[in-house]
């Protein structure tokens, strides 16, 4: 495996109070716009504005698109499959965390 087929790591917090532009969103995951529309259309994620040109993401959907994009890379998984397995991730994490809760009570 060369340097060339390695792809960058970006690390950091994601801030909820944060909001991408579509171009944004795309560059932050390494995708294009036409794959991120679809993810919209199959309600993976939901942007905030009517219209493309004023669509803002929220860091929850780039958490979301760069699920997806490992699940159809990694797994070949297509957009429905995506979408259910990202709901039913979404659906553990927060049954783990009412255990957790309810652990400490």
């Amino acid at each position: 495996m060369s340097s060339h087929d390695l792809l960058p790591v970006h690390t950091g917090t994601v801030i909820e109070d944060d909001s991408l532009t579509l171009e944004q969103l795309c560059h932050a995951c390494g995708v294009h716009a036409d794959w991120v529309i679809s993810l919209v259309e199959e309600s993976i994620i939901e942007p905030q504005g009517d219209e493309i040109h004023v669509w803002r993401f929220s860091g929850a959907s780039l958490v979301r698109v760069r699920s997806a994009l490992r699940l159809q890379r990694d797994l070949g998984v297509n957009l429905a499959g995506i979408a259910l397995a990202l709901d039913l991730m979404e659906e553990l994490e927060n049954l783990r965390t009412q255990l957790k809760v309810r652990g400490h009570d």
